[in-house]
């Protein structure tokens, strides 16, 4: 027979999130505001998270360009950043930081997802903008798009 498990405590929830990855003050705002019970302040328990160092935005920040900055140029990563509650003036430092990282400037890293996405010149107009398209959506700049993506009939 299957034992009951007492629903988890605000903490507990927050600290289940929290060993699965990084997350955000406003992240964790939001995932915890449902399940709040009377009598529990999420306000208190968040500063208590932060000033532990439970809730770090460096961390945040350097987790996801870890993970995305490899696929994604950095309008898209800077959306992302921001959704996640961060300080603007943090993400834009961060964004600049990035261009500096030997995994290269946007250029090279949209060369690179192209080539793994592609790996061959377009065989004509359609293709190259399909690919264009590609590159776009995950937020690279249109000048990293164009420089790219090879020009029909040229490697």
């Amino acid at each position: 027979m299957a034992t009951i498990r007492p629903p988890l405590s605000l903490k507990g929830r927050a600290l289940r999130y929290l060993a699965g990855r990084e997350h955000s003050r406003l992240e964790l705002e939001r995932k915890l505001t449902p399940h709040v019970q009377e009598g529990e302040d999420l306000p208190a328990l968040l500063d208590y998270l932060q000033a532990q160092g439970f809730i770090n935005e460096a961390r945040v920040m350097e987790s996801l360009l870890h993970q995305k900055a490899g696929r994604m140029g950095a309008l898209r990563l800077r959306q992302q950043l921001r959704a996640k509650g961060l300080d603007a003036e943090a993400v834009e430092q961060a964004l600049t930081e990035l261009q500096q990282r030997p995994e290269g400037s946007e250029l090279e890293r949209a060369q690179a997802l192209w080539q793994k996405r592609f790996g061959q010149t377009p065989t004509d107009a359609n293709e190259r903008l399909r690919q264009m398209r590609f590159l776009a959506t995950r937020g690279f700049s249109s000048d990293a798009v164009r420089r790219a993506v090879p020009r029909l009939g040229s490697d």
